[in-house]
């Protein structure tokens, strides 16, 4: 039995031998969390659990016998509040399914099947009556769901939103409005990219592994091949990754106009004038994240550094990946880089969403996706 607030690790010992931690929430064994909320990870024999006192591992002594390990199932939370600028309109409710789908409820069905279980969408205050109609309501059939509103004014307290301010703060920001609302591992995605069902798993299967006795963040991203997310009809802004030995990233450079030209991808940095190529297959970042619980926290006081540095001016942004970035450079955390194969779509234009409803077609010929979700 666990007192106090928030939720501890136990380290689980078999014949004095260190075997896992596990978290586990207070204010009770830990299968008080709830079967709807947990999912059953493995069940072994113990001898001894310690529960970690600040530097201090306390010993517990109980009965020898059978616990059951139950993890807690992570959330998905979607970033739904930006309206699309270049495709006219909001890009998440348009149909490229043969069913009237929407890309978000492919994302959604992919997510399920992965082993999430809860559905968080962040969206405006503006779009809500429209969004639960055409997208919630539905998806609420299917899985928990909470709505989180991004609003200028959502502050730490002793902020103010400047005079004139009306930009966003960012995707940084869409993320720690989840505050209270996502209180465990979770990950993050764009309501209007479809990613394929293989980089769900992947970070499903990092949440499920027992984080480490570090105070180190350890997070994972889910990159894909450069080529792989590029389109025919116009310039993207892709996040390049370099990536270390271990599969670390070891850094991040946002790219803001990419095009395929004489059938490679080539950057320019002064409007076009030139033209630089980029490594074939070089991993980016589609701002696809897997955060374990307690992240939130440390979004907090990244933000309230942005804010102190940059939150008087009226078009700065507290970007998610720059804010992970910095935490790797000050060795606040680590982020474990997974590559998914599969082909990111999105329609960052008009003319993409054919390519979109043809790219779904295809994969439910190949049997990928149901002809109805």
């Amino acid at each position: 039995y666990i007192m106090g607030g928030g939720s501890v690790q136990l380290l689980l010992y078999e014949k004095n031998v260190p075997l896992q931690w596990i978290s586990v929430a207070s204010g009770g064994i830990y299968t008080s969390l709830g079967e709807k909320d947990m999912v059953i990870h493995r069940r072994i024999e113990y001898t001894t659990i310690r529960v970690p006192c600040g530097s201090k591992r306390v010993p517990c002594p109980m009965e020898k016998g059978l616990v059951t390990i139950m993890n807690q199932k992570p959330a998905l939370v979607i970033l739904a509040a930006g309206m699309g600028s270049r495709f006219g309109g909001l890009k998440q409710l348009t149909p490229v399914g043969p069913g009237g789908e929407m890309i978000i409820d492919y994302s959604i069905h992919d997510a399920i099947r992965a082993g999430f279980g809860k559905i968080v969408f962040v969206i405006k205050h503006e779009i809500e009556e429209e969004f639960k109609e055409k997208i919630g309501r539905r998806t609420e059939a299917k899985i928990p769901v909470s709505y989180v509103y991004q609003e200028l004014d959502r502050l730490p307290e002793g902020y103010t939103v400047p005079e004139g301010r009306v930009k966003p703060w960012g995707t940084g920001h869409a993320v720690l409005c989840c505050r209270g609302v996502v209180d465990g591992p979770f990950m993050v995605i764009n309501a209007d990219d479809f990613y394929g069902p293989n980089c769900y798993r992947l970070l499903a299967e990092f949440l499920d592994r027992p984080q480490s006795d570090s105070a180190k963040l350890h997070i994972a991203m889910a990159a894909f091949t450069l080529e792989n997310t590029l389109t025919e009809n116009g310039s993207v802004s892709r996040g390049i990754c370099s990536v270390d030995e271990n599969g670390r990233l070891t850094g991040l450079v946002e790219r803001t106009r990419i095009e395929w030209r004489d059938g490679r991808a080539m950057f320019s940095e002064d409007g076009g004038e030139t033209w630089t190529a980029l490594p074939e297959g070089c991993p980016v970042s589609m701002n696809c994240w897997a955060f374990p619980a307690g992240a939130l926290d440390k979004f907090t006081d990244k933000f309230r550094e942005f804010l102190d540095r940059s939150g008087r001016e009226l078009k700065s942004e507290f970007f998610l990946p720059f804010a992970v970035d910095e935490m790797v450079e000050k060795g606040e955390a680590d982020v474990q880089v997974l590559h998914s194969t599969d082909k990111w779509y999105g329609m960052t234009y008009a003319a993409d969403r054919q390519m979109v409803i043809d790219a779904i077609a295809r994969m439910i010929g190949e049997g990928v996706y149901p002809e109805r979700l």
